[in-house]
């Protein structure tokens, strides 16, 4: 009896340390494009993004016969093309902490961890799925949202191209954007493992944080808030001419890059120690 029942135990064992990591990327492929959270998150995505970038570049073309000498001189019809990210930076961190916590409040995470029971394997997989599907849409939507706002700007606005100096790196760079907020939701989720939980610490770090900081003194909150993601999108990242107080967009985007990789890296190590 007990040789009989030792070979599929050994068997078993086999075939999960043969998972590899472009099996769970297939599997993940699967679970991401099932889940009905990420049609509602890359949609309201596309609308928030496409459509501030045609709403408000209509209402400042509107309205630039009435704007000063010097709001013309500051007028970035790139940067304002990209107002729907306030709401798709949080809606892309929303999502990547449902592509984690999903499965956890379902318990299908048992079933993944007992197929894989390498963890910060599963969470690489994870992160290669949903990162690079966030990248696409992120690149593809922030070059439609910046056709889309140069589209509607009336005669007499100035317009800019792709080959304006700035405004390929900002396009470009707003859609690494997209996806950065949603691996920083993916890491939160990973790490919390709990929905709501994650939404609200996503929520936090991007919209409480820069407003507890407005009773700083100028001086304090100028130093704070460069290094803060919602301020590093709007000042540098997807500014051509970046404005003051603000990190270069380089050095800029590569704090958000760290702040993901520490957010991941957390959610990799509490996976792999702590119980489902």
């Amino acid at each position: 009896m007990t040789a009989t029942t030792a070979v599929p135990e050994t068997r078993t064992r086999d075939l999960r340390d043969h998972y590899g990591f472009s099996d769970l990327t297939r599997m993940e492929w699967i679970k991401l494009r099932t889940l009905r959270s990420t049609a509602w998150g890359f949609g309201i995505l596309a609308v928030s993004t496409i459509g501030f970038a045609v709403l408000v570049n209509s209402l400042l073309s509107a309205h630039w016969g009435h704007m000063s000498a010097a709001d013309r001189a500051s007028f970035d019809p790139t940067n304002q093309g990209f107002t729907g990210l306030i709401i798709g930076q949080l809606v892309m961190a929303v999502l990547g902490v449902l592509t984690v916590t999903s499965e956890f409040s379902s318990g299908l995470v048992r079933a993944t961890f007992a197929a894989a029971p390498r963890r910060p394997l599963v969470l690489a997989a994870k992160v290669a799925v949903f990162g690079g599907a966030a990248l696409l849409a992120g690149e593809v939507l922030a070059f439609i949202s910046f056709f889309a706002g140069e589209l509607v700007l009336g005669h007499g606005v100035p317009h800019v191209t792709l080959a304006t100096p700035g405004v390929a790196r900002a396009v470009l760079m707003a859609g690494g954007y997209v996806a950065l907020t949603g691996l920083f939701g993916l890491g939160l989720g990973a790490i919390i493992r709990r929905t709501a939980g994650g939404i609200a610490v996503a929520a936090g770090l991007i919209f409480v944080i820069p407003f507890l900081t407005l009773p700083l003194p100028d001086s304090v909150r100028n130093d704070v808030a460069k290094f803060l993601p919602e301020q590093i999108a709007a000042s540098s990242i997807t500014a051509v001419t970046p404005e003051p107080h603000s990190l270069s967009p380089g050095l800029g985007f590569a704090m958000l890059c760290l702040y993901a990789v520490v957010l991941l890296g957390a959610g990799a190590y509490t996976l792999a120690k702590r119980d489902v």
